[in-house]
């Protein structure tokens, strides 16, 4: 049977500052809704299920995020992720340009964690902390020119 990945689901504090941030990335809204009903209790297991969503995709058409402001129940605030926590953590972007990346980035008030590193003259990548304690990836090809 044939899988494919439809998208990365990320419940976020504020819907419209984090899709500022990522459609300055590149990224494009395909998509807003306004879900409710017993359907969606149903499927995201939460009675009373409410939310507002927005579907983002990657310039290339193959990636998607799904961001999500919930309106009931209450959102619940925890501490922000770490790199080595287990779980799903990050989302990732390749980017042609990091410093171009990271000023736009930095518009939002996002930072790298550390710095930008070099893997093998391969790779330059950093992980920054996005809107709602998001933690994003952005790597740079050093093979391509």
């Amino acid at each position: 049977m044939p899988i494919r990945l439809e998208n990365v689901g990320i419940a976020v504090r504020d819907l419209e500052a984090t899709i500022a941030f990522f459609t300055d990335l590149g990224l494009t809204v395909l998509g807003r809704d306004e879900v409710s009903g017993e359907w969606a209790s149903t499927a995201v297991g939460l009675d009373g299920n409410h939310a507002r969503i927005a579907v983002l995709q990657t310039p290339d058409g193959h990636g998607q995020i799904e961001l999500f402001e919930y309106i009931h129940p209450d959102a619940i605030e925890t501490e922000p992720t770490l790199p080595n926590e287990i779980g799903m953590h990050r989302v990732a972007f390749s980017v042609d340009d990091i410093d171009e990346s990271l000023a736009i980035a930095a518009r939002h008030g996002c930072h790298p964690l550390r710095d930008v590193a070099n893997y093998q003259d391969v790779y330059k990548l950093t992980y920054l902390r996005g809107p709602s304690g998001i933690i994003v990836m952005l790597a740079q090809d050093l093979t391509t020119g």
